[in-house]
């Protein structure tokens, strides 16, 4: 698995690079909507096998939607989507099963989109502001390196349970050890690239970063455990499901673009 894991972070950090640096810009939007359709899928299949086809199908079509609106720069269109996410399934689930779970279903699949696909949107609206690429590679930097620290020292080291009801493998001594390598990855990122001052500020980022992103990686093992599965896919050898890899970033991206937000007024 270890050999798998490595294989599959060597190529990808290349092709990372290239997407979000010198690539085209329609290659980068592209695969970061492919990203958002395969996370889907997966949280579909973790949640609710049983949420009736035109609902998914539609709900990924206004996902593509939405990557669409944000490469043409049509961001008036993206309140639309949204909505649009909320209506159409609760209109076909009113005309065709209002009384078997529908609340439940709708919810289910309401959640999927805000959940694997927003977030990612969020990202590519980083990625429009002035030092977007570098923003990204920074996130990037702080969350896998956090990650890889805690999945390692957790392994070698970790002897006291983090939250063992939802996620057993997780503990303590690896999740300070994630911390403090996010916080060493993302100094040293700042200091070296950029794209702010190394300040109590850009420290407090790091810290929050790094915090969301081990939220994001408990929710989705609170999903997979509350459903009994151990992964959400098998398309990237040795990490699992997309759904695995991108846990932890679908919490961080958020707590980034709050805080350029915040200290840029970027709308």
């Amino acid at each position: 698995m270890h050999l798998k894991r490595w294989l599959t972070a060597i190529i990808a950090i290349p092709l990372l690079i290239f997407l979000i640096g010198p690539g085209p810009r329609w290659l980068f939007y592209g695969v970061i909507c492919t990203a958002s359709l395969l996370g889907l899928m997966e949280y579909y299949t973790i949640v609710s096998a049983r949420l009736p086809k035109p609902v998914m199908w539609f709900i990924g079509l206004a996902t593509c939607l939405l990557f669409v609106a944000i490469y043409l720069r049509q961001i008036m269109f993206v309140p639309v989507i949204i909505l649009l996410w909320a209506i159409v399934p609760s209109a076909w689930l009113m005309l065709t099963d209002p009384l078997t779970g529908a609340s439940e279903t709708l919810a289910k699949a309401l959640f999927g989109p805000v959940y694997a696909a927003l977030p990612l949107a969020l990202l590519l609206l980083i990625h429009l502001r002035p030092n977007g690429p570098a923003w990204i590679f920074f996130l990037l930097t702080v969350v896998f390196a956090g990650d890889t620290a805690a999945f390692y020292v957790g392994r070698a080291m970790g002897r006291r349970k983090l939250y063992e009801a939802v996620s057993p493998n997780k503990t303590w001594e690896g999740a300070i050890a994630g911390g403090v390598a996010s916080l060493a990855a993302g100094s040293l990122f700042i200091r070296l690239i950029g794209p702010c001052a190394l300040s109590l500020k850009g420290l407090i980022l790091v810290v929050l970063l790094s915090a969301a992103a081990q939220i994001g990686d408990l929710s989705e093992s609170m999903l997979k455990r509350n459903r009994g599965v151990k992964d959400s896919g098998r398309i990237l050898p040795g990490h699992g499901g997309m759904l695995d890899r991108i846990d932890g970033l679908l919490f961080a991206i958020p707590v980034l673009y709050i805080y350029l937000c915040l200290d840029l007024g970027m709308p």
